[in-house]
Formats: structure tokens, sequence, C-alpha cells
């Protein structure tokens, strides 16, 4: 059965939330880890939480936004640990403004963090991945990746984004041994709302009702280290929300009415 011990797993968005939740329920499960966000001090306050010894730990800041240097990056990582068994894609901002309300900046922004800059450290790490025979790349992506809600288009297009992405990905890397998996999650009590695009551009500033009764990550990384260990192509994690996806896929309309009649926030 595979396991994560002396696994090399890279985890981008490792300051705060799912990431750092993944993370430590990473270091448990004996895995060599970089953590990498924009947060200098948060990733290192990660890095102590997970109780790994130095040597088994790099802490390397980067913004997903600015791709120039990720060679640079991706060398750190070689040089440090000698291969790259995992990549957990999970940087990523959310929104909340109506498309009335957003501006064309505030959906090049959504793309440029949340699927281009996903893809820039996907093809840096592609050809290390390669050449080894093996690897694993773990988009986060979302519920909002499979159906569309209020106040959330940019993120929604996004996500959708991904999926197009990594299902190609995946079958155009099968046969070299490699993995893809792309976890949807539902409501997870995190910060992320707080820091969403809100109308004009402006950080939303405020946490959610739903987010805030979501589920709470520790369990969410549990989840999500059964199914990446299971090799899982899509999972689907979180509360009663997840089953929209089903009603997407077999009762469209009623999941439109559903969506249409929920307040927006």
């Amino acid at each position: 059965m595979a396991t994560f011990t002396n696994q090399v797993i890279w985890i981008t968005g490792a300051s705060s939330g799912i990431g750092e939740a993944v993370a430590l329920a990473l270091a448990q499960a004996g895995a060599k880890l970089v953590l990498s966000a924009r947060r200098t001090e948060e990733l290192q306050r990660v890095a102590s939480r997970t109780g790994l010894p130095p040597e088994n730990v790099l802490v390397l800041p980067m913004d997903v936004a600015q791709p120039d240097g990720l060679s640079s990056l991706v060398e750190q990582v070689r040089v440090r640990f000698g291969r790259i068994d995992y990549l957990f894609l999970n940087a990523g901002i959310t929104q909340r403004s109506t498309v009335a309300d957003a501006s064309m900046a505030d959906y090049h922004r959504l793309m440029d963090i949340n699927f281009f800059g996903v893809v820039a450290l996907t093809k840096a790490v592609l050809p290390v991945m390669l050449a080894q025979g093996s690897g694993h790349f773990i988009v986060t992506s979302s519920v909002a990746g499979k159906l569309g809600t209020k106040q959330r288009s940019g993120y929604c297009a996004s996500k959708h984004a991904l999926h197009g992405f990594f299902d190609a990905l995946r079958a155009e890397t099968a046969d070299a041994g490699l993995f893809v998996t792309i976890v949807c999650p539902g409501y997870i009590d995190t910060p992320i709302s707080l820091h969403a695009l809100g109308a004009g551009g402006q950080p939303h500033g405020k946490l959610d009702a739903n987010q805030k009764q979501g589920m709470n990550p520790t369990e969410f990384a549990r989840q999500w280290i059964r199914a990446v260990l299971s090799r899982k192509e899509e999972v689907y994690i979180g509360g009663l929300e997840k089953y929209g996806i089903y009603l997407k896929r077999f009762l469209p309309g009623l999941l439109s009415r559903i969506i249409r009649n929920r307040p927006g926030e």
C-alpha cells in the first residue's frame, strides 16, 4: 500500500487553511515537505508546527501570480531533496461580487492566481516528474469548479478551467507513471472568504456564515490523504453542499432553481 513516508511533497498555499492542515497531517505521516506561500513568517510558523527536523522541511516563499523564477525554485527543491514526489497545487483566491460589479481586472487576477499560476508551476515541475518516471499532481478545485453560484463568476470560471487542463494532463502522462487528483472542497472552516475579491477588487473582509460552519480542516486533511493514497482521479470533500455536483449531473433544472433562490453572500 502506498504511504507518504519519506516522500517529498510540495504544498502551495501552505500558510493557512487547507494547506496548513494538510501539511500537519503529512508531517505526521512521515513526509518531507516544501512549504510555499507569500507570507514567510506564516510559513515558518507552519514549519515549526509540523515538528519536522530542519532537514525534512523547506520554507520556499513564492507568489503564484508571479511565475518568473519558477525554474529556480524547482531547482532549489531538487537540490535539497533530489526529487519531487507530490505537488499539491492549493494556492488560490475566491470572489464575492456580481458580474455587474466585477471588473475585468478582477477576472484577470482570479485567473492569474487560480489558473495560470497553477499551470505555470505544473509545467515547471513536470520535467522533473517525467525524468523520475513517477509523480503525483494534486490540485484544489472546488464544488464551484463543477457548477456556478452567485457572486463567484470569475472564481467558478477559474476552477472550471482547472478540470479541463488537469484531465488533459492526466491522459497525456498516465503512461509515464504520473497521476493527477482533482480535489473539490465544499465549505471548509478556513479564512478564505476574508481575502475574497469584493466589488471593485476590495477585500471581502468577513467570514461567510457557511464557511464558519464548514468542515474542520483537520477532517478535510484526513479525507484528502485517503483520496490521494487511493489515487482518486477526482474527489468531493465537504458537507451537504457537495451533493450539488450530483444534482448538476442528474437534475440540473432543480439545482438551477435552488441556486437562483438562494441569497448571495
